[in-house]
């Protein structure tokens, strides 16, 4: 097999349990399953969550966090906000560079704050600034529909028609995933009617991972603002945002970032915008300068502060804030190009078995090319799609949905295991033939 400690995952595969359990043996990053807690959802058989493009799994050092705050708020109640060893009032602060250093942005460009289309409502009140025939916002067919609904009412809010003031481009007849090179073509043809370029990091429908630099230049060169939704692609593929010059990104922290359900989201904004504070925004209390935000009603004017901190609203949720530190702290200790070299080849072993069926009841949708996508496969299941969901779960598989007939599957390299991807591969072999 012709693995080594420089080179721990091939790029070539094989049929029989024993070589995914050779993989396993020999995986770097195999300790790091055991910081999460692993479902248990039948008494019968082990689970092979395959679910974290939905919700990532808890790590194991949540508990013992969330309770320090809790005895920090039971002990010192408000004065918690500036003494303990973690004091609210800068608890932001903790969260950070390691946020910073996995998206590939200066610690000043992030924050965490919201949800993220609240986050994106943010973001387009100062970034969506519709001028004569610049009225437009282009996003990617189909769009995410909390996505969507933002944009239609961003448009609606200045009066334009949604009808005529958004532009969604998908894949060609035939073909499940987008073309670069026609990105590039509508820009070059009707990027002066562009505002807002408002893309997605990995499609949340087809897995597809798109080039967010080459995006990003093609719609610059047409003086396009560029802002980008991460929700698949943050903790899931290497980001570069700062370097790439992207105006702005909004990402939930809940799947790949294993933060809980419904947890606090990141935003990211470019320093070049950061430094303004004269930009127009929606304005709260905790985006103000922090040296004046006490004085209260002596400072009746909002001051921003510099960076991507000035746009916050309200005080930040300090216990929704601790499970994405404690995952945070994982990222460092395993590094985003480890974890990023294995879910390439979890994936891409992923798609060899699946492939080595060549079943006609499906058709696998995600880009093969690991650069073209991240952990997720996206399956188009022609016959009893729903039927076939119901029978994995029942053979111990967390996977998840979409309407009218796509399974997806991520294995994450965290805690999944070739393992399981080889097991998986052995039921859905059994259900589909």
């Amino acid at each position: 097999m012709g693995l080594t400690a420089a080179n721990p995952y091939p790029h070539t595969f094989q049929r029989e349990e024993s070589f995914a359990r050779r993989l396993d043996a020999a995986d770097p990053l195999a300790e790091h399953r055991y910081s999460f807690f692993l479902p248990e959802l039948s008494a019968s058989q082990e689970t092979i969550y395959f679910c974290s493009h939905s919700l990532g799994l808890q790590p194991r050092t949540v508990t013992r966090l969330i309770e320090q705050e809790l005895k920090n708020w039971a002990l010192l109640g408000v004065e918690g906000h500036f003494q303990g060893a973690t004091p609210w009032y800068t608890y932001q602060d903790l969260l950070s560079e390691p946020a910073a250093r996995l998206v590939g942005a200066a610690p000043g460009e992030v924050i965490h704050m919201n949800g993220l289309t609240i986050n994106l409502h943010l973001m387009m009140e100062t970034f969506y600034r519709p001028s004569g025939n610049r009225y437009r916002i282009l996003m990617d067919e189909p769009p995410f529909p909390s996505d969507l609904y933002a944009v239609q009412a961003q448009l609606q809010r200045c009066g334009i028609d949604p009808d005529d003031g958004l532009l969604t481009l998908g894949p060609r007849s035939g073909e499940h995933t987008l073309r670069h090179e026609d990105v590039e073509i509508l820009l070059e043809r009707r990027g002066q009617e562009i505002a807002l370029v408002l893309w997605s990091g990995v499609h949340f429908l087809t897995g597809q991972r798109f080039d967010i630099e080459r995006i990003t230049t093609a719609a610059k060169r047409q003086g396009c603002v560029v802002g980008f939704d991460l929700a698949h692609a943050a903790g899931n593929v290497p980001l570069q945002l700062h370097d790439w010059n992207i105006d702005f990104a909004v990402w939930c922290t809940y799947k790949y970032l294993n933060s809980g359900p419904g947890s606090v989201a990141g935003c990211f904004v470019h320093e070049q915008h950061g430094s303004r504070v004269d930009l127009p925004r929606l304005a709260g209390w905790w985006g103000n300068d922090p040296h004046t935000r006490f004085r209260m009603q002596l400072e009746p004017h909002f001051r921003a502060q510099p960076g991507a901190a000035g746009w916050q609203v309200s005080n930040p949720p300090i216990l929704a804030l601790v499970p994405l530190r404690a995952s945070l702290a994982l990222y460092d200790q395993a590094g985003m190009t480890a974890l990023r070299a294995k879910s390439a080849c979890l994936t891409s072993y992923l798609y060899y078995l699946l492939d080595q069926q060549a079943g006609s009841r499906y058709e696998i949708i995600t880009p093969r090319d690991p650069e073209a996508r991240g952990c997720q496969l996206s399956i188009l299941v022609r016959d009893r799609p729903r039927e076939l969901l119901t029978a994995l779960a029942e053979h111990g598989v967390s996977g998840d949905f979409r309407e009218p007939n796509l399974i997806r599957v991520a294995p994450v390299p965290f805690y999944n295991t070739f393992h399981e991807v080889w097991r998986f591969a052995e039921i859905w072999e059994k259900l589909t033939h």
